[in-house]
């Protein structure tokens, strides 16, 4: 079963939601946030870090992967659930429980690969391997025959994504991770399976890809809706995944889409600055959804990683700014009301 562009329909309740649904919803997520013990948010709400040495990154094709740009150190040591395999397992609450999350995955395998490149500690070696391998023996085809990662469960998102769907920030992650156990191990089905898994982020998403080309924009799209909500967090992560891709296999068509992916970024990024805080996404409603504080430190994490990678500076102007944002109280107070009004009215 192939996943499929969900289509948010007008109706008198926020994006179609129904009673029920809001219910399940705030059932699943308000033990996440207020309750005791682990949830998922307990593996995403790291402190987000560049790692040491990116600011002097110049890599050009065929040159060996190193560190991957941001640290997932305390996901990379996560104490939540795991399967018996050592796989994490994030436990969502409610409804969908504990389940396999293929971006946590690939991140939990990036952060102890970082480990690895600092300590060379085997335990590291082990892990990574162990995330590399999950992704090569759970790469599924969708719909139209591309190799995917899909997360079997349905998420509440505008109108709910029903599982199988698929994300285009999964599929740079994986892709990131995969070309590093590569490069680590020399192992061939990590190459492989990565060079499948590239083929989404060169494709349009009426093909099967995560890739939305507006003629002016190029963007990978980490949720495929219709319209297309533009994650800023989910677009940057999968653009490094095409970088990686790029410098690991010199394939031309990887460079021309980062280089219009950060097109499209310098061109937007207005459009996430309110002037106090910066924006989670597009989603094309009045009321604008801002970044929580952690997602909006993420974002200016992100915008470094950025700026180190194209040698660009007004990624680092922009950051600043939004550090800037962050400092003044009034502006966190601000973007956690202005969030939490969002999510009542349109979840």
């Amino acid at each position: 079963m192939g996943s499929r562009v969900i289509t948010a329909v007008p109706d008198s309740r926020p994006f179609g939601a129904t009673v029920a649904a809001r219910w399940q919803y705030y059932r699943r997520i308000l033990p996440a946030y207020l309750g005791s013990g682990r949830s998922q948010l307990t593996f995403w709400h790291e402190t987000p870090e560049i790692s040491a040495g990116i600011g002097n990154i110049a890599q050009m094709p065929g040159e060996r992967l190193g560190v991957y740009y941001m640290r997932f150190r305390e996901k990379a040591d996560y104490a939540g659930a795991l399967d018996d395999d050592g796989i994490p397992m994030l436990d969502y609450r409610g409804a969908i429980g504990p389940r396999y999350n293929p971006i946590a995955i690939a991140q939990w395998g990036l952060g102890n690969f970082n480990l690895l490149c600092e300590t060379t500690d085997q335990i590291r070696l082990r892990r990574a391997r162990k995330a590399a391998d999950w992704l090569v023996a759970n790469l599924e085809q969708n719909g139209h025959g591309l190799w995917v990662w899909h997360h079997h469960f349905d998420w509440e998102y505008r109108s709910t994504l029903k599982a199988p769907w698929y994300s285009g920030l999964a599929q740079g992650q994986g892709v990131s991770l995969l070309l590093r156990a590569h490069a680590q191990t020399g192992i061939g089905k990590y190459r492989e399976a990565a060079e499948q898994a590239f083929i989404s982020l060169r494709t349009p998403i009426s093909e099967g890809g995560v890739l939305l080309d507006d003629q002016r924009n190029l963007w990978i799209e980490e949720y495929i809706v219709d319209p297309p909500t533009h994650i800023l967090n989910g677009f940057m992560w999968a653009l490094w995944g095409v970088f990686d891709f790029w410098i690991a296999s010199g394939d031309v068509s990887a460079k021309q889409i980062f280089d219009r992916g950060v097109a499209t970024l310098l061109h937007n990024l207005p459009n996430y600055d309110t002037g106090y805080w910066s924006l989670y996404e597009q989603p094309g409603t009045r009321l604008k959804m801002l970044a929580s504080p952690f997602y909006h430190r993420l974002h200016i994490v992100q915008l470094h990683v950025m700026a180190a990678l194209t040698a660009n500076a007004r990624f680092a102007e922009v950051a600043e700014r939004w550090e800037g944002y962050a400092r003044r109280r009034a502006n966190r107070v601000h973007a956690v009301v202005g969030k939490s009004v969002f999510k009542l009215l349109h979840y």
